[in-house]
């Protein structure tokens, strides 16, 4: 007596089912990651936007910068009895400590102490104009030491952060921007890295500016890879459109 086999493979049908299936479920997971990263690329021009109305706003209700305040403590409490800023033990709540007033956005004096870059945003914070919480102190490394969403505020995108800093005066041959950078803000990865391709680079300098690198509202940080560039005093070149690797991060020159 013969029996029928119970067991039989797939037929050509139901295999074809579970393969579009699966292609659809791929497309959707792909297509979702591409709607999450454009949204966090926007995300950039407007959190751009957003910092330099509240400096306006913080410039305009306290006739200083924020971090270089000379009276903050007035506001918000001294961390150091006297307001200095050479003190390395963290304030509570709004303390702080006092900027210089001379202008210009100042580093640091050492690893773990209070400066200006940091105080800048603590300051912000403080007046209401900021979301978040900041130490106003450099982290326990360096001078410059950056820790996202605790002296620096965190980015958009993943594992980014906005910095602050006064410098450069220098021209054509010696910085990227003709003109210099003066007070300006930068876009960095975790540990002053390159979070953006080239193309995420040119599409966020396009919305705020004009598209170059070297030039404007929004230039790049970094030169090799990022830019067209072979050499680092060629100004008149073009975002590396071709590359799809992150080399790319963004300052905002003279922004305030």
């Amino acid at each position: 007596m013969h029996y029928k086999s119970k067991h039989h493979g797939f037929s050509l049908v139901e295999l074809s089912i579970v393969l579009v299936i699966l292609g659809l479920l791929t497309g959707g997971i792909l297509t979702g990651q591409s709607l999450i990263r454009a949204a966090e690329l926007r995300g950039i021009v407007a959190d751009h936007q957003k910092i330099i109305a509240a400096i306006k706003t913080f410039q305009g209700k306290y006739f200083a910068l924020p971090g270089d305040m000379n009276n903050a403590t007035a506001f918000w409490g001294a961390a150091k009895s006297g307001g200095g800023c050479d003190t390395t033990t963290a304030g509570t709540g709004t303390q702080t400590c006092n900027g210089d007033g001379n202008g210009t956005i100042a580093n640091p004096a050492g690893a773990g102490q209070y400066g200006e870059i940091y105080t800048f945003w603590q300051h912000l914070a403080n007046a209401g104009l900021l979301e978040g919480s900041y130490t106003g102190m450099a982290g326990p490394s360096s001078s410059q030491e950056s820790l996202i969403g605790t002296n620096v505020p965190k980015g958009r995108v993943s594992d980014t952060y906005w910095f602050t800093s006064s410098c450069c005066s220098g021209g054509g041959t010696s910085f990227y921007q003709p003109n210099g950078y003066g007070h300006n803000l930068r876009y960095f990865g975790s540990n002053w890295g390159k979070p953006l391709t080239p193309e995420e680079a040119w599409n966020t300098d396009q919305k705020i500016d004009d598209g170059r690198p070297a030039y404007g509202k929004a230039v790049a940080g970094v030169w090799q890879n990022c830019t067209t560039a072979t050499a680092w005093n060629q100004l008149d070149v073009s975002y590396n459109l071709t590359s799809k690797d992150q080399n790319c991060n963004l300052f905002f020159p003279n922004a305030f």
